[in-house]
């Protein structure tokens, strides 16, 4: 999957220093003034919009699901992309959820536990907590940064590894939730190893996440419960019959087709170029990467916002649907020299190749 020229100009054209060490760039304190002064008033969710497109991707996901598990028809297959992508869509608001205030859209974080974060074994919690280190301004692209690794500087086959993993996501879960979190409950040190080291949705292995506390560890136990309940019921029907093992199959099949879809937009969120220093938020910015308009295919591939994860690094609190006018009125006002230009990318089929090359240099 790749996507058609849309940028203005690519990264390798705009501030080849800062592209080329960027723990070292300074800030650029007019873009960051501009991002902070455009987007003033933006910073409200609209409940109404995500109520709607989360209800309406959970709706369409699950339907397509049934549609590809029921009928046996070469429409079925038809059905298992929609479904793929529905799901995709309605599971990336778990992004949202990490950055708003639970009052900022009522119920919003019960509701998509209830209906996709409980059914799907990814409750909120494993990325509560988690994801807000990433934008912690001292420990992006460190050892310290749950979702960063170097891959721009690692191994050629260490980009087919990453990718390909994430197929293997949906029968972890299902172990996790349904044998695992129950062995856990008389077994204190996989309790202990299980809270450090599986408890969250991240790609650093050097990761240990801290237990919760107060509220949170509260929000944790129930949602984890449901999860397990969940899982281990789902095993029982299918161990017993109740639910055929193809449909399961079929279940876990399109399951790994979204999260290695999830996977590839990993690959192509970051540069992935800093070797763990310490960066300015000018440089977090340049490591990260925006596909903005005319194309449409990032729409699929890096939805509810995500085609402006560089841009959400400079602005987190701005919410998904508010991202597309933010990053028009920084382009209209930010001069050709600013770097706010040179995190904007026209697609997978620049990024990926990009990658590729910098992994074969070091062989």
């Amino acid at each position: 999957m790749t996507s058609t020229t849309f940028a203005p100009r690519d990264t390798a054209d705009v501030a080849p220093v800062m592209r080329t060490v960027p723990g070292r760039t300074l800030d650029d304190k007019a873009m960051l003034r501009a991002a902070a002064d455009l987007t003033r008033e933006l910073h409200t969710p609209n409940p109404a919009i995500y109520w709607t497109d989360f209800l309406g991707s959970a709706a369409v996901g699950y339907a397509a699901l049934a549609v590809a598990i029921l009928w046996v028809s070469p429409w079925a297959i038809l059905a298992g992309v929609v479904a793929v992508l529905a799901l995709y869509r309605a599971g990336s608001f778990v992004h949202e959820i990490t950055h708003m205030k639970a009052s900022a859209v009522p119920g919003f974080r019960l509701g998509w536990n209830l209906l996709f974060g409980i059914p799907m074994m990814v409750p909120s919690f494993m990325y509560e907590g988690v994801h807000n280190l990433h934008h912690a301004r001292t420990r992006y692209g460190t050892v310290e940064d749950p979702e960063y690794l170097p891959l721009a500087l690692m191994k050629p086959w260490t980009l087919p590894l990453f990718v390909l993993t994430a197929l293997l996501a949906p029968v972890a879960l299902v172990l996790r939730y349904a044998v695992l979190v129950p062995l856990a409950l008389v077994l204190p040190r996989l309790r202990k190893w299980l809270v450090e080291q599986a408890s969250s949705l991240a790609i650093n292995p050097a990761f240990r996440r801290r237990p919760a506390e107060g509220d949170a560890r509260t929000r944790w136990l129930c949602m984890e419960g449901a999860a397990s309940v969940w899982a281990v019921s789902l095993v029982a029907m299918v161990a017993t019959g109740v639910i055929p093992l193809r449909a399961f199959a079929i279940f876990l099949g399109i399951y790994a087709m979204s999260t290695l879809l999830n996977q590839v937009r990993t690959l192509v969120a970051h540069l992935w170029e800093n070797d763990g220093e310490a960066m300015s938020v000018t440089a977090q910015y340049l490591d990260s990467v925006n596909v903005p308009p005319p194309s449409y295919l990032p729409f699929l591939w890096a939805p509810v916002g995500l085609r402006y994860h560089a841009l959400h690094h400079l602005v987190p609190s701005v919410p998904y649907h508010a991202l597309g006018e933010a990053h028009r009125r920084l382009v209209a006002v930010v001069g050709e020299a600013s770097p706010y230009h040179g995190a904007n990318h026209t697609g997978l089929g620049v990024l990926v190749p990009r990658l590729v090359r910098s992994t074969m240099r070091r062989r």
